[in-house]
Parts: structure tokens; C-alpha cells; sequence
């Protein structure tokens, strides 16, 4: 699968596609432009639905949702989008007479949602939404396959004083020339969850569980691709803000000076000594925000994240995940994180 975002990708794409499988067509749906995704983890008896929870992808639809963060409650979904993406797995899960569990996936975009896939089974997500809950899916599900009603069941709906945060694990340290770079294939090969009782600091958890412990100073390398740069300018600000000293590449330098805010220009492998892979080496780097455009990017891009695998520093590659990370940070800096046994958060 990929992302095409003009003819010349198109062209690529399609020459790619036949030699790897000629006798089948290729297939091209219209892509949703920086909506919001969501699922949800629902049991049904056939009759009626209990819809467990609405999980809000941090990264933007376009990110395969193995491979995207998501976070118990939404933290910016309209409630009238909750309704509607209720009134849609009720009658999904109705019309496809589902007896088990079943998982829904939607993306909302111009204030709309569209429904993305429904798949009448398991989704790796029902033992995240059973913890953050407290609902026992599998339990439930399994006594409805085998004949039983929802009325059987407590299925009081959780009303969530916490937040929940899964992240996925990825295999790149096993794989140092792989391209870390997230798409619509799925890349990761499990899940880890961070809770606490504020957002931000349920995803430094789950960052810091993933094996990616985000830094709260130093240095930040930033280089983002020209059509994102405008939903940079909130980022960059914070991360000025908060201390950490800005890094970029010429063309984000540039446009973070036209904007005030200050940082120093770091060169591309091309351009001479020192350059970021040096920066990298020597360990003068905590942090890389780096998105480019389409699966494989340029080749200083490709390398720039290849090191920062091979070298354990902590790398962003989508503008929503960097804002969850700066928040992230913002809050470890301002509040202590105490371990509490997930039974304490739901007395």
C-alpha cells in the first residue's frame, strides 16, 4: 500500500505493483486528508451491542492503526462524532449478526465520519481496552459465542478518571538498515500502555515503556517536509519554550527564522562536516522530529532516521505524534510519575 500524492508517485507505484503481482488490478481509493482515527472494541449477542470504548488514534488516518498510538478516552473528539460512531457499530454489529466481539474502524474528516473497515473478530487492542475499562471483552465475548445474552453480564459503561495510552513496539533495532518510517503497512510487533491520570503524561509512560524514553533537555533536530511546515509553528514553539535548544535543516531553519523562532542550522549529509549523521554519532542530538513526504523519502532523510535507530535516539516522524510528545514532555517536567497498580485506578 502506499500514499500517492502526485502523478510521478503514481507512475513509481504502478510500476511497482505489476511486477509484484500482474494478475490482480490495482486498487485506489480516494485518501482522506489529515482526518482523525478512531476504533472501537464492541461485543454483540446478535440482538443488541455494548460498545466498550472510543479509541482515538494519535496519529493522523494514513498510519496503519497497528502501528499508531491511541488514546482511552478521546481527547478532541466532538461528542456528537461519540454518538454517531455508537449509532454505527450498533447497526453494524446488528447487520452482520456478530455473536463475540467485533472491531470498527472510522476516520473523521471535515467533520464527518466515515467508516473505514469492520472486522467481526479479536482486535489486538481488546486486552488494552479491558485494562483501561475494566471490562472483561474476551470473558464476555466467549460466554455469548457459546450461547449467552448481554442482559447475563454487568456492562455498566466506565466512566474513566484516567487515560490510557497504547504504543506500539517496533523490530528496527533488529533491523538497522530498515526505514523507520510509519505508513498504511504495518510495521509493529506488539503493544505496551501507559496510564496515568492526565494525557500527556500517559503517553511519556507509554513512550518510556516502548523503549523510547523521551528526553526533558538538550538538543531537538527538526526537518519536515515543505507542504507540513505550517502545522510546525505550535511545536517548534513549545519545544523553544521548554528549553531545548532547535536544530534544523536548511529549508526549516528558514522558515522557523521567518516565524521568529530560533534555531541553528544543522547540514544534510551533502552539504559538508559536521553534519547531522555526525551530530547523531556524537550523541549531541535527544530528540528528531522528521516527517517526509511518501514512503521512502530522500536518502538524507532515509539515513537521518536509520541512525537515530542505530544510535537509541528517540525519533518522531509524523507532526501529530511530535505534539504528543512535546506534551509528553511538558508534563514529566511539571509532575512526578508515581507506579500505581492498575486496580488502584479503578477503585
Amino acid at each position: 500500500m502506499e500514499i500517492i500524492y502526485d502523478e510521478t508517485m503514481l507512475k513509481k507505484y504502478a510500476v511497482e505493483a505489476i511486477h509484484v503481482s500482474p494478475e490482480y488490478p490495482m486498487l485506489i481509493d480516494r485518501f482522506l486528508e489529515d482526518a482523525v482515527e478512531t476504533e472501537v472494541d464492541a461485543v454483540s449477542d446478535g440482538e443488541n451491542v455494548f460498545v466498550a470504548s472510543v479509541m482515538q488514534h494519535i496519529e493522523l488516518a494514513g498510519i496503519h492503526s497497528g502501528d499508531s498510538a491511541c488514546v482511552i478516552p478521546p481527547v478532541s473528539i466532538a461528542q456528537k462524532h461519540i454518538d454517531t460512531i455508537d449509532k454505527y457499530t450498533t447497526a453494524i454489529a446488528k447487520d452482520l449478526q456478530v455473536n463475540g466481539v467485533m472491531n470498527v474502524q472510522y476516520a473523521i474528516c471535515d467533520d464527518k465520519v466515515y467508516i473505514i473497515e469492520a472486522n467481526p473478530r479479536a482486535s489486538r487492542t481488546v486486552p488494552i481496552v479491558s485494562k483501561i475499562t475494566g471490562v472483561g471483552l474476551a470473558r464476555i465475548a466467549t460466554g455469548l459465542m457459546l450461547g449467552k445474552k448481554l442482559s447475563d453480564f454487568d456492562m455498566s459503561k466506565c466512566t474513566n478518571t484516567f487515560y490510557g495510552v497504547k504504543e506500539a513496539v517496533f523490530p528496527f533495532n533488529m533491523f538497522p538498515e530498515v526505514d523507520p518510517l510509519l505508513g498504511p503497512e504495518m510495521r509493529a510487533t506488539g503493544e505496551v500502555m501507559g496510564i496515568a491520570d492526565s494525557y500527556a503524561l500517559a503517553f511519556y509512560k507509554a513512550q518510556e515503556a516502548a523503549g523510547s524514553k523521551l528526553p526533558v533537555s538538550g538538543n531537538v533536530l527538526i526537518s519536515v517536509s515543505k507542504r507540513e511546515r505550517a502545522k510546525l509553528l505550535p511545536v517548534a514553539r513549545e519545544i523553544s519554550e521548554l528549553g531545548f535548544k532547535i536544530y534544523a535543516t536548511e529549508g526549516t531553519a528558514a522558515f522557523l527564522a521567518e516565524n521568529d523562532i530560533a534555531s541553528e542550522t544543522a547540514k544534510k549529509l551533502h552539504e559538508g562536516r559536521p553534519n547531522i549523521g555526525d551530530m547523531i554519532k556524537n550523541k549531541d542530538l535527544n530528540l528528531i522530529i522528521n516527517t517526509p513526504i511518501g514512503r521512502e523519502g530522500k536518502f538524507d532523510d532515509s539515513y537521518i532516521r536509520m541512525l537515530a535507530i542505530q544510535n537509541k535516539v528517540p525519533y518522531v516522524t509524523t507532526l501529530a505524534a511530535a505534539e504528543a510528545t512535546i506534551a509528553g514532555i511538558k508534563a514529566v517536567k511539571s509532575e512526578n510519575i508515581v507506579p500505581k497498580p492498575l486496580q488502584q485506578y479503578h477503585a
